[in-house]
């Protein structure tokens, strides 16, 4: 068993999300090259990233969670003190519109992303998100379906915004969290954690996903999980339903959300994108699951085609003509947006996110992952998951 090929690309990929903020910059552009472009003086605004907004019917909330998990020590920190972690929850909202806008990334945690791949930039230039920090929730009559998000190695919770706020906005409550020492978070106390040497396992992931299911049991039974007694958006608890959670993670966070399923009865459907399968999963999962690939696929990788075997329940492989590892996350719009202000070639660009248009990369990340926790969450059938459609001609569903 070998975890060589995920690990290398998530750990490149540490200082690609980082430049990809910052100027775009991955590989294919000198890091030189790159602080001598964001030196020179831009326009005010000018620099300001920005992300698509969500398609849903709703506004969107959410607000920031610092849980402690007493069950389970820091790997870490040493002895006395226990697993901590940052999550947000993301939900329909209403009366939203005089409320801040959450960023992308806390400032400090965006300080040390960009910091990590040696840029000393201002951290305003993150992008916004379409959601308003502690918005009422917007109650339809029901509780509201839950999904968990697990993001890649060296990553963070925002790294899938344009996914996680496109399901708030159709009434879904998405719950992210920050896989700590394999990530760049900030606590509210003002301290900032970045990916440390030792190393966190997609069974390490799934720990804190379970974990993040007792905490969504605990909001549905009126309890705030916040160690610090914050405060939560009017309406929140009681509002999320714990019969209906389905869990969604990209690269090794795909990999825990398989682990997860496998582990935990409370998941019922989950979605991995381009997650690698390592180490080699031989269990066999009787619940609805559902594969985004790119460069992980059942072709290239053993491992993901041995984990396909395993599914016994419903089950779909799609991918997209010209996606790589990027192409569906965050980073297909923010790079080629700084790739812009850098000068970069459209070569370049597509060398970091592959040859998939921008904008129906966009669309395909909106459109597939609702239709597939509608589907097994809420009982929707779409069409859209029956077959290739003429909506989404580069989408192929591999048998």
């Amino acid at each position: 068993m070998t975890i060589t090929s995920a690990t290398k690309t998530d750990l490149t990929r540490r200082r690609m999300l980082a430049a990809a903020l910052a100027a775009g910059v991955g590989a294919a552009v000198p890091i030189s090259a790159a602080r001598q472009a964001w030196a020179a003086p831009t326009a005010p605004g000018s620099s300001q990233l920005t992300l698509p907004r969500p398609t849903g019917p709703y506004p969107v909330g959410t607000v920031a969670l610092h849980l402690v998990d007493t069950s389970r020590p820091d790997p870490v920190v040493g002895p006395g003190h226990h697993r901590e972690l940052m999550a947000s929850v993301w939900y329909p909202a209403c009366k939203a519109e005089d409320l801040p806008r959450a960023p992308w990334m806390t400032e400090g945690a965006l300080r040390a992303l960009l910091t990590d791949a040696g840029f000393s930039l201002d951290p305003a230039l993150g992008p916004l998100t379409a959601a308003h920090v502690g918005a009422p929730v917007h109650h339809a009559g029901h509780r509201l379906p839950v999904v968990v998000y697990s993001h890649g190695s060296g990553s963070h919770r925002g790294d899938h915004t344009i996914m996680v706020q496109e399901l708030a906005s159709h009434g879904y409550a998405v719950v992210t969290v920050d896989h700590t020492h394999d990530t760049f978070t900030e606590f509210p106390d003002g301290r900032v954690v970045t990916p440390a040497d030792f190393p966190m396992y997609p069974r390490d992931f799934a720990a804190d996903l379970r974990f993040l299911l007792d905490c969504v049991e605990g909001l549905a039974a009126g309890r705030n999980p916040d160690v610090d007694g914050k405060p939560l958006p009017q309406g929140l608890l009681g509002a999320l339903n714990p019969q209906c959670i389905g869990a969604f993670g990209w690269s090794k966070g795909g990999t825990a959300t398989a682990l997860t399923m496998l582990a935990d009865q409370r998941v019922r459907a989950g979605l991995s994108i381009d997650g690698p399968m390592q180490p080699t999963i031989t269990a066999d999962l009787d619940r609805p699951f559902m594969m985004m690939t790119a460069e992980f696929t059942r072709a290239a990788m053993p491992d993901v085609a041995e984990f396909w075997t395993h599914l016994r329940g419903w089950r779909l492989d799609i991918q997209a003509d010209g996606a790589i590892h990027p192409s569906y996350g965050d980073n297909v719009t923010l790079i080629p947006q700084a790739g812009k202000i850098l000068g970069m070639t459209d070569q370049q660009i597509q060398d970091m996110i592959g040859t998939l248009d921008r904008a129906r990369a966009v669309r395909i990340q909106q459109a597939y992952p609702l239709a597939f926790f509608d589907l097994h969450l809420r009982h929707r059938r779409e069409r859209l998951l029956d077959g290739p459609s003429t909506a989404f001609p580069e989408v192929k569903f591999i048998p």
